[in-house]
């Protein structure tokens, strides 16, 4: 009996998480400060903003600042809230966490953020060369069981080195030790300039806006006692 009831509970969980999913798609469809592009557009053609973002889309010729694997956007919105001189792009392939942030900045008027839902790995397509300013990599999946897959391997790296503007900055910042420890050894190995690192970031006295937003995981991360890792570096 009360494994059926244990049962009959956790289907009444998944159908609310999946009509809230189906909730955020729709509504995700309302916000013109969200962009939502497949493989399939981009395969023979580029993004129409491309090389165009501060002309046509921001009506400005301020900086331009992307949180790649942004999830629910937190630094791509509190990073906007802060400096209203840069714009800042979230990317995302999943649409469900990006509504949270897409639905902060829209009802906050914040005309200096955007959101995209698609494939890192389709940044060339979306971004001119040069068109980037900085670049935010914020707890992302470390893909521990496939190097190629991980947003700071050299594959990715050469990707941005594609769109960021040289000097141009990169952060990386996470709870996982081993993501932090292949990073820093593969800038190294590379050759590219690590201007500071940690991997105890707030048991050292480094003041940013690295320490000043955090991410709803990593707060609980904090809570949990696990140290925070992070890398400021230009290629």
């Amino acid at each position: 009996m009360l494994k059926n009831q244990q049962s009959k509970a956790c289907i009444n969980i998944i159908r609310v998480m999946g009509k809230n999913k189906l909730e955020r798609f729709a509504e995700n469809l309302t916000f013109d400060n969200l962009f939502q592009v497949g493989f399939e557009q981009l395969k023979n053609n580029d993004f129409f903003l491309k090389g165009k973002w501060r002309e046509e889309y921001f009506k400005n010729d301020n900086p331009i600042v992307l949180e790649l694997g942004c999830g629910k956007g937190e630094y791509t919105v509190g990073l906007g809230e802060r400096y209203a001189e840069r714009n800042f792009i979230g990317i995302d392939i999943k649409g469900a966490r990006l509504w949270r942030g897409c639905k902060t900045a829209f009802e906050n008027k914040m005309r200096n953020v955007a959101f995209l839902r698609c494939q890192i790995q389709m940044l060339e397509k979306l971004f001119d060369k040069d068109e980037v300013d900085e670049i935010w990599i914020t707890f992302c999946d470390p893909q521990l069981k496939n190097e190629n897959r991980r947003l700071t391997c050299p594959r990715f790296l050469e990707r941005y080195a594609k769109v960021i503007k040289p000097g141009g900055i990169l952060h990386l910042k996470t709870d996982s030790t081993e993501l932090y420890e292949y990073t820093s050894e593969m800038l190294k190995q590379e050759n590219h300039h690590i201007i500071f690192e940690s991997n105890d970031l707030y048991g050292t006295d480094f003041e940013d806006d690295v320490k000043e937003i955090q991410t709803f995981y990593e707060k609980m991360y904090l809570k949990e006692g696990k140290k925070i890792k992070y890398i400021k570096f230009q290629l």
